[in-house]
């Protein structure tokens, strides 16, 4: 949308609102996306800036299209940690789920160096409150890998691999076990997700389930014992 023009170039000016109308018409839960490369990567290229992406939101809004969410493709070859940040914040200031679409780093880089680079990006992507969803564009294929992939065609860890098994492993709460204070309480911090907990009073468990979603707040979970 932000590079290129073909359907306008065919079909009229209006075409890529006429899309996303019609979209939207066939399926209104759909949630629509707009969706570019070079915006997070770099800061090179004037056609897909932070400024330009916004501008076409709005344009899009000018037309009665209303997106649901920011899709960065995230194609880098080094990437820039504090760039990627910046650009996140600034976008998060749309009140908008941001999704990093198509993680990967250019072949022009040994393996080591992807797994490096790619972890400084997860990071980035992980740690940002704004940021709902990260994919990576690494798909296994018999003929070779576009730019990267996790593993060979062994299905064997490449170095990107173990490091994104690394991150899955840090980024999960695992098993935490307490001992209630006098009043009945115990805390801990834990990534979001579903919880099984069971409480152990004398002779009985008690099982229970509860969630973490997003928010600032502090989750309080109640399980009776009696």
């Amino acid at each position: 949308m932000l590079h290129f023009d073909f359907y306008e170039q065919r079909l009229g000016p209006n075409a890529t609102f006429q899309f996303f109308k019609a979209a939207h018409e066939s399926d209104p839960l759909a949630t629509l996306f707009m969706n570019d490369f070079n915006v997070v990567e770099t800061c090179n290229d004037v056609n897909s800036s932070v400024d330009a992406y916004i501008l076409k939101i709005r344009e899009l809004r000018q037309h009665g299209v209303f997106m649901d969410g920011i899709g960065l493709e995230g194609h880098f070859t080094i990437p820039n940690p504090p760039l990627i940040r910046a650009i996140l914040d600034k976008f998060a200031t749309l009140d908008l789920p941001i999704w990093l679409t198509e993680i990967d780093i250019s072949k022009t880089v040994d393996q080591e160096t992807q797994a490096i680079y790619m972890e400084q990006v997860l990071r980035e992507g992980f740690s940002h409150p704004s940021v709902n969803g990260i994919m990576l564009w690494t798909a296994l294929h018999p003929y070779g890998c576009y730019q990267m992939c996790l593993t060979d065609n062994d299905l064997k860890n490449l170095p990107s691999g173990d490091m994104v098994d690394k991150l899955l492993q840090e980024w999960q709460t695992g098993r935490v076990e307490g001992v209630t204070e006098e009043h009945g309480s115990h805390s801990f911090y834990g990534f979001l997700g579903e919880y099984r907990v069971s409480v152990e009073y004398g002779n009985r468990t008690i099982d229970s389930t509860f969630s973490l979603g997003s928010g600032d707040e502090t989750r309080h979970v109640t399980v009776t014992v009696s």
